[in-house]
């Protein structure tokens, strides 16, 4: 069937994705009455049992879809979750041995607002910049460090324009260093390969929403060896070593563990899919005149298109685009009209940062999408900018 001219097109995928209908067929298992409803802490029965089990085959599986130990996984309700307790516990667990942490400008507001709290609670921040491309290198995470820096957390791809920190190479330096490494990969998985037994990273934080799961759900790697030592957030049963307390969630869980493994079985093949709509998508929206890529190009993952549309108001733009789902900026701050921290971190101006949007690609993003989508961007920008005089 030909596609009507107002079937909404979704370019926002680092906003959230679709639940993958094969993990949401698994989730299902685990909701109703004939299936695999049970409490995980019952002990004294086949439910509690099954439930338990079913949570421990979905750690071993999200465990080796990233190279970690089933033990190192602690399932949590998101990756904000999966921050706060990284962050938040970690820099408590260890301020008798300092009180100095360290971040970026460019980090979600999971991690920045952690960060402005502690502050708050005596401890002292360093905020590192990126360079103009939106990398931060180990140079300035190296320059900001002091005898008393316990944690540095940084993101590894960036949600707002996509770009890749180089997280190996800031990982050699806290290890060499002696200081614990958090690292948000709620943008990497599915993106990017992800591998902790290759890079001493001592926490990292996911998200299953990014990752054709579910919302509500996450997980925090804590490195068993050397052990990551951390003071939990809250108190309750026990579950998760004892860091996470409250009735595992067994259908949320078993989802995010299946997008996991389906995003690794298929890492290859759809990251071709996506450079190919990237190699259609960003050269038609460039060929636009004015138009130029925020971020680095070489450096980035190709499913995020962060752009700046000289003499167009972003807001006006996405206004007259009903059709085609885009951001401005961070999904957590889409109701705020004012210019992205990330876009001014990487030397934009406001009224450049207000001209840009960010358009995402994604699993379900086909040819004929782009395509229509770009027709459909090239009419409305040249009918703002002939408003506009330009």
């Amino acid at each position: 069937m030909t596609p009507d001219a107002f079937d909404p097109i979704y370019l926002d995928y680092m906003a959230t994705t679709p639940v993958d209908e094969v993990v949401a067929a698994e989730m299902m298992r685990c909701l109703t009455r004939a299936g695999n409803f049970g409490n995980a802490s019952s002990a004294t029965h086949i439910y509690g049992w099954r439930a338990d089990k079913a949570i421990a085959e979905a750690r071993e599986r999200l465990a080796a879809s990233v190279g970690a130990s089933p033990r190192e996984i602690i399932f949590t309700s998101g990756a904000t979750e999966a921050n706060n307790l990284a962050i938040q516990g970690a820099a408590r667990f260890y301020a008798k041995k300092g009180k100095h942490i360290i971040s970026t400008t460019i980090e979600h507001k999971a991690v920045l607002d952690v960060f402005r709290a502690l502050e708050k609670e005596g401890f002292s921040i360093s905020l590192v910049s990126p360079n103009k491309e939106g990398i931060v290198t180990v140079e300035a995470i190296e320059a900001a460090m002091t005898p008393q820096t316990t944690l540095i957390s940084t993101m590894w791809v960036n949600n707002e324009i996509g770009t890749i920190q180089p997280i190996a190479q800031i990982a050699a330096l806290t290890r060499s260093r002696g200081i614990l490494f958090h690292v948000d990969a709620a943008q990497a998985m599915a993106k990017i390969p992800v591998d902790l037994s290759t890079i001493p990273v001592d926490l990292m934080s996911f998200s299953a929403h990014k990752v054709y799961g579910p919302k509500g759900c996450g997980a925090l790697f804590v490195r068993d060896n050397p052990r990551a030592r951390l003071t939990p957030l809250f108190w309750g049963g026990g579950q998760e070593q004892g860091l996470r307390a409250g009735t595992l969630a067994t259908h949320q869980i078993v989802g995010m563990s299946v997008a996991f493994d389906r995003a690794k079985q298929n890492e290859q093949q759809e990251g071709k899919h996506i450079r190919r709509l990237n190699a259609v998508f960003l050269p038609g929206l460039l060929s636009l005149g004015g138009v130029s890529l925020n971020g680095s190009e070489a450096h980035r993952v190709p499913h995020n298109i962060n752009v700046c549309f000289q003499g167009v108001n972003a807001e006006a733009l996405l206004m007259s685009l009903p059709h085609i789902a885009a951001s401005a900026g961070s999904a957590c701050n889409s109701t705020q009209v004012e210019a992205s921290h990330v876009l001014k971190a990487i030397g934009l101006s406001d009224l450049q940062a207000l001209s840009s949007l960010r358009f995402s690609l994604g699993r379900y993003t086909t040819e004929e999408e782009v395509r229509r989508a770009l027709a459909m961007i090239r009419s409305e920008v040249k009918r703002l900018r002939d408003l506009a005089g330009q």
